[in-house]
């Protein structure tokens, strides 16, 4: 089923349930740390073997060089001269089999091994650091935690002020630690699948381009390799996104208030301290508590690290809450306390907050006698928009203006504009009492500010254009095994939107057809414009890393729609074309590419190399080796015609 979701908003609550999932992903990465290390020294055998296969090579071609046929006489025949010959023609061969070979050796290290070792050392070895810090800050933290809890109210306000500042120090300490930890572990989890097969596929590259006698599996190697690097860089490019938009939700939520209600199942959960009645005294200890408003049911379980009577408990106990009080300070020697009654148990249960405003949350969700407050926003919402008679004017200016001028900008829709500028824009088009055919100067507004402004309103819009009550359904038309399918669900789909944002849709998507069809000046392709408007088009109703892992899938479904805008839009969809299903219990495989089984065809002369493009580019490009001539081309769409004018 794969690796569990982590939420940034996790980290707030440090719940089990949480560190669990953490564990996940630990054991996951050190075994990709230990893969990484066995392909690294199977990578160094290999290699040392190449070389000591090419020493005795150039061995045994220096003997044919050096040996000279004798004849008997003072003359030699045609054919004994050619014979002759022949050794020096078999040397200078081997020679030159030799010297692409030594490039592949000399290049080996730099195409597997050291791209490797530095994804291991690099991103795995921070994520271990993040780890040792995050465990480090957790122990400080809870230390210091408890420390403060202990303090008796009676200390005077300037050491309990001390006490307070300081447990906000080491909270936000914590909470830094455990957001970088939980992004950098994840954003690990996702760039491993590129980082692990780009330098493999570059090396397997090398190795079939020099085998002479095996050029017909290097042949047959190159629609691999050609779709292969097509959905490497697919995946780049939708991982750069999310990663964009995981990282935005992460600052979000760091910026938010600690002591919040976080987004889950119950209507409070988070960290209590139970008092508990000894012979001698009383304890109090740590257990995590979940409450549910609806079934008044109340939760303790006890804490992974708490010990009593020297052995770690387990096990959690529920209870139906019948009442909830604050507990006034000068009854009890401990800060934030408030007093449950239970059905199941007599007498009351004394629990102890970790903070004020923690124990005004816990109150307000048991009914207790605490006043009411509204609670922050974790995430501030943008500016709703809708879709009037004033957009799709805006929409349609834009649209003009930017074919009007051409659409053969580079990075058309993937430069931004201005900020100022589009806000500025965006404020004269729908003020109050500008009219609705308000035409757009083409004289004052680049094309980088039409651009950003039409995707700004359409990613302001209250409902998504493609709606939140399609989402679902749309995303799982996208995740289908049968590319087929895909297309005549997307297709029901579209016509089951309302009539305005079908029209819209149909609108937009038929100016990102034309601006694909200028792909090969603007580098603009369905593919590059999938990335750019899946998120705008179909953003989800919740701002989760698990919703934002779909962004790949939201793609998807605008790149169906744009490649396939007339037959969508000018057709009725299949009335008997089923809803999407759920997924399966069992994790998506489309059939694997498979290099041809059939007749090789005939040896032809010694082509040149295709090698991957370079980590840091952001276009879609390659790099085509011509021996000491390099070219580049671009964009994606220009591979596959270049791979087939080459072989």
């Amino acid at each position: 089923m794969g690796l569990p979701t982590l939420e940034f908003s996790d980290s707030f609550l440090d719940s089990p349930e949480f560190r669990e999932r953490l564990r996940c992903h630990e054991i996951e990465l050190e075994r990709t740390n230990r893969f990484i290390k066995h392909i690294i020294k199977d990578g160094n055998m290999l290699i040392s073997a190449l070389r000591g296969l090419s020493q005795a090579v150039e061995k045994f071609s220096q003997s044919l060089q050096e040996f000279q046929f004798e004849c008997i006489g003072d003359a030699e025949t045609d054919d004994e001269i050619n014979i002759a010959q022949s050794l020096k023609e078999f040397s200078q061969l081997l020679n030159t089999m030799e010297e692409e070979r030594s490039r592949l050796i000399q290049n080996a290290d730099d195409l597997l091994i050291s791209p490797l070792e530095k994804f291991r050392i690099e991103q795995i070895g921070a994520v271990k650091e993040g780890k040792k810090q995050f465990d480090k800050e957790t122990e400080k933290y809870y230390s210091v935690l408890e420390k403060h809890l202990s303090l008796s109210p009676r200390k005077k306000d300037t050491l309990l002020q001390e006490a307070d500042n300081q447990v906000n120090r080491e909270q936000q300490v914590f909470y830094d630690a455990s957001l970088q930890y939980v992004f950098k572990i994840q954003e690990v989890q996702e760039r491993k699948k590129f980082e692990f097969v780009e330098p493999l596929l570059a090396f397997l590259q090398g190795l079939f381009t020099f085998y002479h006698e095996g050029y017909e599996l290097a042949t047959e190697f190159g629609p691999y390799k050609q779709q292969l690097q097509y959905n490497l860089q697919n995946t780049r490019n939708n991982f750069e996104s999310t990663r964009a938009e995981v990282e935005r939700l992460m600052k979000r939520i760091r910026s938010a208030e600690p002591d919040i209600k976080a987004p889950g199942p119950f209507t409070m959960e988070g960290y209590l301290y139970i008092q508990e009645k000894r012979a001698l005294g009383s304890a109090w200890s740590r257990h995590y508590c979940t409450f549910e408003k609806g079934s008044k049911m109340f939760t303790m379980r006890s804490s992974p690290d708490s010990k009593q009577n020297g052995l770690v408990s387990s096990g959690s106990e529920v209870f139906r809450l019948r009442s909830c009080v604050r507990r006034k300070t000068d009854s009890i020697d401990k800060r934030f306390c408030f007093d449950i009654e239970v059905v199941e148990r007599h007498g009351i249960i004394t629990l102890q907050a970790l903070s004020e405003s923690n124990r005004r949350l816990w109150l307000e969700a048991m009914d207790g006698k605490e006043p009411i407050y509204t609670l922050p926003a974790l995430l501030s919402k943008k500016e709703e928009t809708f879709l009037n008679e004033a957009g799709f004017n805006f929409v349609k200016r834009c649209i003009e203006l930017v074919e009007m001028r051409g659409m053969s900008t580079l990075g058309l829709y993937r430069v931004g504009g201005v900020s100022s500028k589009v806000q500025r824009l965006m404020t004269m088009v729908f003020a109050p009492k500008t009219p609705p055919n308000l035409q757009l100067d083409p004289d004052i507004w680049d094309n980088k500010t039409i651009t950003s402004g039409l995707k700004n309103y359409l990613r302001c819009l209250a409902d998504p254009l493609m709606t939140y009550r399609l989402h679902n359904d749309f995303i799982l038309a996208a995740k289908s095994d049968d590319p087929q399918y895909r297309v005549r669900a997307v297709h029901a789909l579209v016509y089951k939107l309302p009539d305005r944002n079908k029209d819209m849709l149909n609108l937009l998507t038929k100016h990102l057809l034309a601006v694909s069809s200028h792909s090969a000046a603007n580098l603009m392709t369905v593919s590059n414009l999938g990335v750019i408007f899946g998120p705008t088009l179909m953003r989800s109703q919740e701002e989760t890393v698990a919703a934002m892992m779909n962004i790949k899938f939201q793609n998807i479904v605008v790149e169906i729609i744009i490649e396939n805008h007339h037959k969508i839009f000018e057709e009725p969809p299949d009335p008997s074309v089923p809803l999407p299903q759920p997924p399966r219990s069992v994790p998506r495989r489309n059939k694997a590419i498979c290099l041809s089984t059939g007749n090789r065809k005939s040896r032809l002369l010694y082509r040149p190399t295709l090698c991957l493009a370079d980590n840091d580019s952001m276009s879609l490009c390659f790099i085509i080796y011509f021996h000491n001539v390099s070219i580049q081309v671009g964009p994606s769409q220009l591979l596959h015609k270049c791979l087939i004018a080459i072989i």
